[in-house]
């Protein structure tokens, strides 16, 4: 598997929007879950964001209403749009490009790659 290469992360103020990227291939889009996740400091990486080949959506509650999944219309690359963002939401961003369903759960099962850094700071 292809290592995701994320992008788009960095510095911004409370209140502030941020759209992260990550590549990706028309085969995966069409045929793969993909999402976003993302780890703070000291805690577990957690799922932010799915997005399914047919366009369903699932979002973590704490993201709901401010961050959008989307990916454009090649297929060629994944966005997570943020808005709203708070001090929460500081963490490193990943991107999966293989996310599977068991037992009424998300987990992944694609690689990883390094990630983006967003830190939400006055």
């Amino acid at each position: 598997q292809v290592e995701p290469m994320e992008t788009g992360g960095g510095l911004v103020r409370p209140g502030e929007s941020l759209t992260l990227s990550c590549p990706t291939s028309w085969r995966i889009a069409r045929s793969n879950v993909v999402g976003w996740y993302r780890q703070a400091p000291g805690k577990e990486r957690e799922l932010v964001a799915v997005l399914t080949s047919g366009g369903s959506t699932d979002y973590a509650d704490s993201v709901k209403g401010r961050f959008t999944i989307s990916r454009d219309n090649a297929k060629t690359s994944i966005y997570l749009k943020m808005s709203s963002l708070n001090a929460e939401d500081t963490a490193i961003y990943y991107c999966n490009q293989d996310i599977r369903r068991r037992d009424g759960r998300w987990f992944s099962a694609g690689s990883w790659g390094q990630g983006t850094q967003v830190t939400v700071s006055s």
